[in-house]
């Protein structure tokens, strides 16, 4: 190209670049908009109820097969042939089921959303499609429409409604996923798309188009469509369908394809699986009160009430939330455990929700404090309190900002906190008790957006600061191995300089002790310099503990090293190293330093 022609296109060039730039943002901000709602919300209920509910995880005496024992996965586990399956539907007891008292559950609970299995991966529409005569309707001889109660009930109660569906896999349908497929090669893609055309997009035609207004499409392929049988453009063309007849319809990541604007609206992580750090862009978790999804008469492993708050708490301090699930029997009823946690959840959330709802994280390090958690909302921050010290002093390390107030929520009432702050350091003292059974709640007020310091170590409730693998800077560059159940979390350290930074909130005497373990056979040197003062030793040797007795039961032993103390002239924030020797690799799971 000649050199008038390059910068002839220059315009044009930049003309096109600002165009597709401007497309961009208006697609982000478009689905910015479409998921206000959904980070605002937080909060949902799931609801695994379909023909498998009336199995409850037994078949002809036998329990579920396989140890992933998910009830709503009987007939693939336990090899039940269709037309055995399709008898379930004569188990279900109309006269019983109303699932306007799941909404009013759902609401009960502080939920804001509810997603319905419609079609699990059974292949059984709950609903009256018209697509083939496998349907709970026309297998049980029954002219009600589940999906048409809800939707009504959701509407009256002002809830959210949204639907599962199994996109990927169908046990029905002879040309859909069946995980056997694997061995048997018994499918095309040519064949599967016979099944998409035929069945999916029809049912996902007549869910978008007879329910009124629905919140989010839910999908359940758990891998990228590359490792699966789909083509992008089959992805695409559901994506289509949900936008031109719902298009405020939110999209899960499950559908296949990335998170980002134009495809998928929010991004759902594995089952009861929980972020270890703040994601940006909307996501949940979906979550269970017990182990299966679907009713199990078997169930015995119900998660506590704090294990739920725990869940909820922890996402939303990272940006996320939750949808719980609950599996109700084949007579619409939902179990007790479910309801007492539900009904606990919403009783916190109704004094508490101001901390939840349309809440975010901090930029501080997930996980930082062993108290809790904390969550801000506009000019406010709150610290949600598991575990009360037993000093009652609540140590929250991070914030710059000077609080104007600091209040505990008793009820919906405010209790005023003396508090002292040194540098990022802020000192609650707590009222004698907690105020809350489950999660104490602390409110933090500011006059203006806070300031925070990501970099620094968290104080701990004994009033230490412990520098690990869970805070160090930049550990992305060092090797860490995470707890496994026996030893702990450790960095691998051969030389190298680690380094944190840590805020001393007054001056004074300050020990310092090293949690290492050394696996050669000899001494190796260790030091640690916190800012121009230096602390040298020596890490012997340590080899094997007793895990358990009389069971060749071993782990590598990691002992406790007191090097010595550090006087601290003044309240500052102070870069912490420790560099060990480059003969051999070290062990380090922490430093310990704590004012004398």
């Amino acid at each position: 190209m000649s050199f008038l022609n390059k910068h002839r296109m220059r315009p044009l060039f930049t003309s096109f670049l600002s165009i597709l730039i401007l497309t961009l943002q208006l697609s982000y901000a478009q689905t910015a908009s479409r998921t206000d709602w959904f980070e605002e919300a937080r909060f949902g209920m799931f609801i695994h109820w379909g023909l498998y509910s009336a199995a409850e995880g037994i078949w002809k005496g036998e329990n579920l097969r396989y140890l992933n024992n998910y009830a709503e996965w009987i007939r693939y586990r336990n090899r039940i042939s269709k037309e055995e399956y399709g008898e379930l539907a004569q188990r279900f007891d109309w006269q019983q089921i109303h699932p306007e008292e799941w909404v009013i559950q759902a609401k009960k609970a502080g939920m804001k959303y509810l997603i319905m299995t419609s079609k699990h991966h059974d292949g059984v529409a709950i609903w009256d499609t018209k697509v083939g005569n496998y349907s709970l309707p026309k297998l049980s001889g029954s002219n009600r429409d589940v999906i048409k109660e809800l939707a009504e009930a959701c509407r009256k109660h002002g809830m959210k409604l949204g639907f599962y569906y199994s996109h990927w896999i169908d046990w029905e349908h002879p040309y859909a996923w069946d995980h056997n497929i694997e061995l048997t090669k018994s499918v095309t893609p040519q064949q599967f798309n016979t099944y998409w055309q035929e069945k999916a997009i029809p049912q996902l035609r007549e869910l978008l188009t007879n329910y009124g207004d629905i919140a989010i499409m839910w999908f359940d392929m758990w891998i990228p469509y590359e490792q699966t049988i789909f083509k992008r453009e089959q992805l695409e063309q559901a994506v289509q369908l949900i936008r031109e007849l719902q298009p405020n319809c939110l999209i899960n990541s499950r559908l296949g394809l990335p998170t980002d604007a134009e495809f998928v609206d929010f991004q759902t992580l594995g089952d009861n699986v929980f972020a270890n750090e703040y994601i940006a862009h909307p996501w949940e978790t979906p979550g269970t009160i017990a182990h299966s999804w679907g009713y199990s008469g078997y169930e015995k492993e119900w998660k506590s009430t704090s294990q739920i708050f725990e869940s909820l708490i922890s996402n939303v301090s990272l940006n996320g939330g939750l949808t719980l699930n609950i599996g109700p029997r084949a007579n619409g009823q939902i179990p007790y455990e479910s309801i007492s946690r539900l009904n606990d959840i919403g009783q916190w959330l109704n004094k508490y929700g101001e901390a939840v709802y349309g809440a975010k994280g901090t930029p501080l390090r997930a996980r930082n404090f062993d108290w809790g958690y904390l969550t801000s909302h506009n000019n406010n921050v709150y610290a949600h309190v598991f575990n009360w010290p037993l000093d009652k002093k609540l140590r929250i390390t991070g914030v710059r900002s000077k609080p104007k107030a600091i209040y505990a929520l008793q009820e919906k009432k405010l209790v005023k906190l003396s508090f002292e702050q040194k540098g990022s350091i802020i000192h609650v003292d707590l009222p004698h008790t907690a105020t809350d059974n489950f999660v104490s709640l602390v409110k933090l007020e500011f006059d203006k957006i806070m300031e925070y310091d990501s970099e620094v170590v968290a104080e701990s409730t004994f009033g230490g600061f412990s520098l690990s693998s869970n805070n160090l800077l930049n550990p992305s560059e060092y090797e860490i191995l995470r707890y496994d159940g026996k030893r702990p979390s450790h960095i691998i350290s051969k030389g190298q300089e680690l380094s944190w930074q840590m805020e001393f909130p007054e001056k004074g005497l300050y020990t310092v002790a090293v949690s290492a373990h050394n696996p050669t056979n000899k001494d190796l040197r260790i030091s640690i310099k916190i800012g121009n003062q230096s602390i040298n030793g020596l890490l012997k040797p340590n080899g094997l503990m007793v895990v358990e007795p009389n069971e060749n039961n071993y782990t590598e032993e990691f002992t406790d090293i007191h090097m010595g103390q550090i006087d601290i002239n003044s309240a500052s924030k102070l870069k912490v190293s420790f560099r060990s020797s480059n003969e051999q690799p070290l062990w380090l799971n922490r430093i310990w330093i704590k004012k004398i």
